[in-house]
């Protein structure tokens, strides 16, 4: 069997455990990432995000690697970046071979188009997509890449009135709303099979603070239910989310 062949049947077998069932046009999108650029869903070259298949970083560089890329030139374009507003411009230019004039892809950050996870890395991240976007061009990977995806600021749903009615005198209230969140929390947590030492950390980042039981009713509240709709929409790329804090766990220790 053909390496190819391999990698088609693990990406099929891992997206449907992953996923669910997908409908033919995904599948279909699916065979063609894979038999025509050898894409893995284990090696993290592709992610399913709102139902659209996605590349990544390591996707695309394992690719060039594969093809055997003659190299990567990637320039500031200083004439577009303002330092004091963190706004960032790259361009990279890809070059197949030692004779290639080079594909070009161009690349932006700013605070207003990335995650607040990454905030102050801006430059970094403008680099990495004038990468992508060099590296798609010249492999003609249509496909948009995760990185380059901006940010939108989730819009908080109004809180039902029901939720302002007086609390009773005492502690007793304030601490069953906290047992309550507590009780859903680790609820979500063996629902969705997540490791508590990284959802932990992730609320703990969500709310600002050091550590989670130091953050406000309130914001712990919003965060389980943006958890909640994580999970239940995309497991995955929550998975994928949660995994980026163990390296930072890893260097505190």
């Amino acid at each position: 069997m053909s390496d190819r062949r391999r990698v088609l049947q693990s990406n099929l077998k891992l997206a449907k455990t992953t996923w669910g069932t997908l409908s033919r046009t995904a599948l279909h999108a699916l065979k063609e990432l894979t038999e025509r650029h050898g894409l893995s869903i284990a090696s993290g070259d592709l992610q399913r995000l709102d139902g659209r298949w996605y590349v990544t970083n390591a996707g695309l560089l394992g690719l060039a690697q594969r093809n055997h890329c003659s190299g990567v030139r990637v320039q500031l374009v200083r004439e577009f970046c303002e330092s004091t507003s963190y706004r960032w411009v790259f361009k990279a230019t890809v070059y197949k071979s030692q004779r290639s004039r080079g594909f070009v892809g161009y690349g932006d950050a700013d605070p207003s188009n990335v995650s607040p996870l990454v905030r102050g890395a801006e430059m970094r991240v403008a680099e990495t997509r004038a990468v992508n976007r060099a590296l798609r061009k010249a492999y003609g990977i249509g496909l948009c890449s995760v990185e380059e995806l901006g940010w939108s600021p989730r819009i908080a749903k109004p809180v039902p009135s029901k939720q302002h009615d007086p609390i009773p005198t005492g502690n007793n209230g304030h601490h069953n709303g906290e047992h309550r969140l507590r009780d859903r929390l680790c609820l979500l947590i063996r629902q969705h099979k997540l490791d508590a030492s990284l959802v932990k950390a992730y609320a703990a980042d969500y709310c600002g603070t050091a550590v989670l039981k130091e953050a406000k009713r309130d914001l712990v509240e919003a965060f389980v239910n943006d958890l909640a709709e994580r999970a239940t929409k995309d497991r995955a790329a929550l998975l994928c989310h949660l995994n980026s804090y163990s390296t930072s766990q890893e260097a505190t220790t």
